[in-house]
């Protein structure tokens, strides 16, 4: 048996061929500017960031994406540089087929805005600092008092609960951490206090609130109240 006739012959020359056009389309394609860049949100719909400052990072300062080249593209830097951006969470940075230069980004979440000695900034939902945006403000519940390492972590449980529910994201409007590390909190369309006391039993308090609200809205109680005690876990004691 031959160790080469014709058809191994063939089969070697197509092999090589193919290489080499995949090689040439590769060099050729590196080698191609850039068409445009585009920026897409993903989550929330308003933008704490905008889409300029996004594509400024994105190209890198050069004045027209057009003048780039993709060998010159480093798409790993490119995600780091949107990453760090204060407002930003994650991004994913691609070049697509038709050459389009795509950022794919997801900002921070703000679940309360807090005020304090230092000023005003969010607490997002990953429990982080997160500052305000001159682009848009979220209309989270205001927090007033001392957040600090001691009490950082379960605070920021007790706020994303607060997201998380339908009911309690719409009623909860301020919070306030007392001194001795108690909350009051306070209600939108009512004048009652809520006296939430320390940050343990979360849920159970909540639970026992919304029980409660539902029961006080149906026999229309509600306007009767200055304050609801909510620090005992196994009932709701109201002061009229």
């Amino acid at each position: 048996m031959k160790l080469f006739n014709w058809t191994n012959i063939r089969l070697i020359l197509m092999i090589v061929l193919v290489i080499f056009l995949f090689s040439f389309t590769s060099k050729r394609n590196e080698n191609r500017k850039l068409k445009k860049s585009v920026i897409v949100f993903v989550g929330d719909s308003a933008p704490f960031v905008k889409q300029e400052t996004v594509n400024k990072l994105l190209i890198e300062n050069n004045k027209e994406v057009s003048s780039i080249q993709k060998v010159n593209l480093d798409l790993n830097k490119l995600e780091a540089a949107i990453d760090a951006q204060e407002m930003i969470e994650k991004s994913d940075v691609f070049v697509s087929i038709d050459g389009v230069l795509k950022a794919v980004v997801k900002q921070k979440t703000p679940i309360v805005r807090v005020f304090d000695d230092g000023g005003s900034f969010y607490i997002d939902y990953k429990g982080n600092r997160m500052p305000l945006s001159t682009n848009f403000t979220a209309r989270v519940p205001l927090v007033s008092g001392a957040i600090n390492n001691k009490n950082n972590e379960n605070l920021a449980d007790l706020f994303r609960i607060i997201y998380d529910d339908a009911f309690l994201k719409k009623n909860i409007i301020g919070i306030e951490i007392m001194p001795n590390g108690s909350l009051k909190m306070h209600n939108r369309n009512f004048d009652y206090q809520i006296d939430f006391g320390k940050v343990i039993n979360v849920e159970r308090k909540f639970k026992n609130y919304k029980a409660f609200f539902q029961k006080a809205v149906f026999d229309s109680s509600l306007y009767k109240y200055k304050k609801i005690d909510l620090r005992f876990t196994d009932q709701v004691v109201c002061t009229k």
